[in-house]
This record gives C-alpha cells, structure tokens and sequence, in this order.
C-alpha cells in the first residue's frame, strides 16, 4: 500500500496480488472506495496461472474482474481497466490467435481487432451498464510518454 497526496485529492492505493492465495487477503481494505484500478496484461492470453496450469490466465483476469465489477461492494464504484503490455500483445498477436482464449473470436489477427474484441469481452461482464461505466485505456507501463501530467 502507498498514499499519494495532492492539493485537490488523496489516494490511498493497494497491489492487491495477482495470485488466487493473495485475494482473499484484500477485501478488508474496500471501505469507501470511489474508483478501482483493474490491470491485466492483454499479451497473457495465450498463457496459463503458475498455481494451476489448466487455467488460462486471460479467461481468470476476466472472472476475477467480473467478481470485483459485479460485487454488491462496488456497485457505485467507477471502475478503470488498464489493458496493459500492449507493446507485447502487438506482436504476438500476429504469431498466435487470440482465439486461444477466445474460440468465438472470429476477426483478424492484428491488434485493432483484436483489442476492440477484447474490450467488448470485458465490457460485457459489467452486468450494470447504465449505472456503471468501465473507463478502459490500452497500455504499456513502460512507455513514459503515455504519462500526462
């Protein structure tokens, strides 16, 4: 956990762990939540969880952000999916179909497509569209000039 303050706001920010045996620590740190940031790595689609290798580490991120997006905690809670590693998943996507994960994708295999049917994957888990939106942006975390200050 680390604050950041600023003149006009104060965050307070977790790392809740990627890891099933890490979740169940968390939930106790959800106490006026007004946003939540939800990062998954778009290039892990084609690869499985370390603790559990039948499981596709694309389809988890997908129901853990459907249990968090749908949670009775968070139903006003403004959330913000980071589609990160976009750099990595520009050029895989090219080798390997992200019909790995997703059999009833049926467009291309460059990015454009596949992104936007990625984004609608996990804009259709939020069983609450009129009264919550998913703020989505692509990412790679280490590409500094995507910071604005």
């Amino acid at each position: 956990m680390f604050y950041y303050v600023s003149s006009v706001s104060y965050f307070r920010v977790f790392d809740v762990g990627g890891q099933r045996s890490e979740r169940r620590k968390w939930i106790h740190c959800f106490d006026n939540v007004e946003s939540i940031i939800f990062i998954t790595a778009i290039s892990e689609y084609d690869q499985v969880l370390f603790e559990d290798e039948t499981t596709n580490r694309m389809i988890e991120s997908m129901q853990l952000f459907n249990s968090i997006c749908n949670s009775t905690w968070f139903l006003s809670t403004a959330m913000i999916l980071f589609l990160n590693k976009k750099d990595l998943f520009m050029e895989k996507i090219k080798r390997v179909n992200i019909t790995t994960a997703f059999p009833d994708y049926e467009g291309g295999q460059n990015y454009d497509e596949a992104v936007a049917f990625i984004k609608l994957k996990f804009a259709e888990l939020n069983l609450n569209p009129d009264k919550k939106t998913i703020y989505m942006h692509e990412t790679c975390a280490t590409d500094t000039n995507q910071v604005v200050h």
